[in-house]
């Protein structure tokens, strides 16, 4: 989640503890597996089941963030170690916002326990769904800088999680899979799991040009059928949006290109069943590598149309326009649209790194 001028249309998904997977790690890592239940009309959240204090709670997953809070719905019960810092803090993100106090409190993933993590107690909160408690910010911690009264930049869950030595390597993994098929995708603290990868994880370097410099982001080009609409520019990576976000010019080449027609209920992109024939390639050229949409990742799944407010027999594209320019220093956003086709792994010393997985080519859309 990150300031955009493009409203994100999101999926309710729940995350449960399992054993760790043995990725050839310590065993103090821990894999946690996705389920999806689909919000009427909203669209889709991802989040994990955290236990903070002496309550567990529903927080988004958001790697375009970097604070974690809670009391957006269900209220904070703080543990035998709470602490009151007796700082505020406050976050506002594209169409949504909190603000309360800060404190220190145990925080639990799976089998992984958190000391002294600095958690946001929300007085006041916009924009969240009901059941949404919260989110578990795991973006670089410098988007926590200026959030609290204090001033400087609050350690996220998985920094503390390193600097406790809990796990040996500040990594995480993300593996979502299209939400029309059935199975789980896996959320892993410490490390990737390589057992649902298809291909070896290619890695790329965070980008030097801001702003998206500040987050996950990264430089790559977009191709449709082979022709470039996007030239090597910077984007993100946030597991927190919908769609895939490109600068306006690059949108409007797409949009030409396949023949779309924006949709007055969603806002999104619509074509016809003969247009989603002819649809080409959907090329993303990361670190020499590339990332290829087909024409089902390219689509919104139609079982799902109702998710985001749209028709039961429209066809909508998961490419929208980021309501800015390129050059602006962030010209794309890799929303879970596209990382439910691509492992994604967040490396605070590699960079991001992307993998095929056995839903790269998937036609369930």
């Amino acid at each position: 989640m990150f300031p955009s001028k493009t409203l994100l249309s999101l999926i309710l998904i729940t995350l449960s503890a399992v054993d760790a997977s043995p990725l050839g790690r310590r065993a103090s890592e821990a894999t946690l597996p996705v389920g999806t239940e689909i919000t009427n009309g909203k669209g889709v959240i991802y989040t994990i089941q955290v236990g903070v204090g002496a309550g567990t709670y529903t927080l988004m997953v958001d790697t375009g963030s970097a604070n974690t809070f809670v009391g957006a719905d269900k209220a904070y019960a703080p543990g035998p170690n709470s602490q009151d810092t007796g700082e505020t803090v406050s976050v506002t993100y594209a169409s949504q916002s909190w603000s309360g106090e800060e404190f220190l409190d145990d925080v639990t993933l799976s089998g992984l326990v958190i000391s002294g993590q600095s958690i946001g107690v929300a007085s006041s909160s916009t924009g969240f769904e009901k059941g949404i408690d919260g989110i578990l910010g795991v973006g670089p911690v410098d988007l926590s800088s200026g959030t609290t009264s204090g001033g400087g930049t609050v350690p996220t869950v998985l920094d503390n999680l390193y600097y406790q030595e809990t796990i040996t390597e500040e990594v995480l993994g993300v593996y979502f899979i299209p939400a029309s098929e059935s199975g789980t995708g896996g959320l892993t603290f410490g490390g990737y799991d390589g057992s649902v990868t298809t291909s070896s994880v290619n890695y790329v370097p965070i980008t030097s040009t801001s702003p998206a410099s500040n987050f996950w982001g990264i430089d790559g080009s977009i191709s449709y059928g082979g022709t470039t609409i996007l030239s090597s520019t910077a984007g993100i990576v946030d597991t927190a949006t919908a769609r895939i976000l490109i600068a306006t010019d690059a949108f409007q080449k797409y949009r030409s290109a396949t023949g779309g027609l924006l949709d007055s209920a969603t806002g999104w992109l619509s074509i016809t069943s003969a247009q989603y024939d002819n649809l080409k390639p959907l090329e993303f050229n990361i670190g020499g590598k590339s990332y290829d949409l087909t024409q089902n990742g390219q689509i919104w799944p139609r079982s799902l149309n109702t998710a985001i407010g749209g028709s039961s027999s429209a066809i909508y594209l998961v490419v929208g326009d980021s309501g800015s320019p390129s050059g602006s220093g962030l010209d794309f956003t890799l929303g879970y649209t596209f990382l439910q086709r691509y492992y994604s792994v967040y490396d605070t010393k590699k960079g991001v790194g992307f993998a095929r997985t056995a839903h790269t080519d998937s036609t369930t859309n």
